[in-house]
């Protein structure tokens, strides 16, 4: 088995970038108009505090996995929270470590800046994911709502 490479998300990777984004939304039967897809990757590499930051995982030099994380601000803690907002594995790479070496690369950046609260949510029916999810973390027993 190879090994898995983690590194921040560069500019030279938006191609690869674009391609598992789009295969990340295509799995969640969503689409979203190329000016999110434009605003998301500018805002991956803008210097605010609460802008969202990315991870990509490379496999002999493919790009095979990404995330994105954000962190934010709470109100039962000094610290902030880090909310591990999507994560992705092509399909091709899945079974190889590399969801959970992206997860690792959160928690570990979040660790640097004092952050120890690192979560994120799946769909119910993600069973492939959630096998992962319940091997690497706790599941909490919250319910998530959305108002529309």
């Amino acid at each position: 088995m190879s090994n898995i490479i983690i590194r921040p998300l560069e500019a030279g990777d938006h191609g690869a970038w674009q391609r598992l984004w789009s295969a990340y939304l295509a799995f969640y039967e969503t689409e979203l108009p190329q000016e999110v897809h434009a605003s998301t990757w500018q805002r991956l590499f803008s210097p605010g505090e609460f802008e969202p930051k990315g991870f990509i995982a490379l496999i002999d030099g493919k790009a095979v996995g990404l995330t994105h994380y954000l962190y934010h601000r709470s109100c039962w803690s000094l610290v902030d929270n880090c909310y591990l907002q999507d994560l992705f594995a092509d399909p091709a790479a899945r079974g190889r470590g590399v969801g959970a070496a992206l997860i690792e690369a959160v928690r570990q950046a979040a660790a640097k800046r004092g952050v120890t609260n690192v979560y994120w949510m799946t769909h119910e029916t993600n069973a492939t994911a959630r096998r992962l999810y319940d091997r690497v973390a706790r599941r909490t027993g919250f319910i998530e709502y959305d108002l529309l």
